[in-house]
């Protein structure tokens, strides 16, 4: 296992082709400060950077919490105030895309609430899995915000416009079932559950062929920003003859026909 120190607010270590972040703040239900974003930024820098990692896990320390969201302390004030605040929700944006951008497939394994900023950092995650009693919401009318971090076009990606309104407008909370039902979360699972559910589907993952997983979240996160269904797949055919011509592809196929 190969643990990197230099983080302030989180950990990461990587063993046998996985990564695992960990919030830690526990102490504040894992909220997302200017430190944790910084640490979140390099943490999948150096993952991009590691092509032998082929599943990366993020979750929170302790049980109460995945993240609750911002510190909220640093958006208190006068507009004038807060100059620096543009650059601060570049910051969080960029931070918020490097799950989505990562080269290896992220799973968000939620073990209590997650909320505002957590949340919207989840939903960029390719997977989430939850425990059952874990709650969700983007509370931002509350504190007389709106979402940040392109959230709106994400949350109407995975949910639909409907909820998505009806999540933000009502500043409300659901609950894991409600989640999953309406495609917020993979799977809502006992707490005793979840680490064995998150280990059952990395194990899925690393039994594949491993570029191929890779290069499916290339052609689907191109799918899902795509301006038609042609650019899509013009994208999808050029991934499909890159992982056509590979080692790992004619191995794999010769290995079901010998089989």
């Amino acid at each position: 296992m190969v643990s990197h120190t230099a983080f302030e607010s989180i950990g990461l270590d990587v063993d046998d082709g996985v990564a695992t972040i960990e919030f830690r703040r526990p102490e504040v239900y894992n909220a997302m400060n200017d430190a944790v974003m910084l640490d979140l930024r390099r943490a999948f820098d150096a993952i991009q950077l590691d092509r032998g990692i082929d599943v990366v896990v993020v979750t929170g320390e302790g049980e109460d919490a995945f993240s609750a969201g911002a510190d909220i302390g640093q958006y208190a004030g006068t507009a004038a105030e807060h100059g620096h605040q543009r650059d601060r929700q570049e910051l969080f944006y960029g931070m918020y895309r490097k799950p989505f951008d990562c080269h290896a497939p992220v799973i968000a394994k939620i073990n209590g609430y997650c909320v505002g900023g957590g949340l919207i950092f989840a939903t960029y995650c390719d997977l989430r899995i939850a425990v059952d009693d874990a709650k969700f919401g983007v509370p931002v009318t509350d504190i007389g915000q709106i979402p940040t971090g392109n959230s709106t076009w994400r949350a109407v990606e995975l949910v639909g416009e409907a909820k998505a309104k009806e999540l933000v407008y009502t500043a409300g909370m659901i609950d894991a079932p409600e989640a999953e039902r309406i495609g917020l979360v993979n799977h809502a699972v006992p707490r005793e559950e979840l680490e064995e559910t998150v280990d059952d589907i990395v194990a899925a993952i690393q039994d594949t062929g491993r570029g191929a997983v890779k290069n499916s979240k290339r052609a689907i996160n191109n799918a899902v920003e795509a301006t038609d269904p042609e650019a899509a797949r013009a994208v999808e055919a050029e991934i499909w003859w890159e992982q056509f011509a590979t080692d790992e592809r004619r191995e794999r196929v010769d290995e079901f026909n010998d089989g």
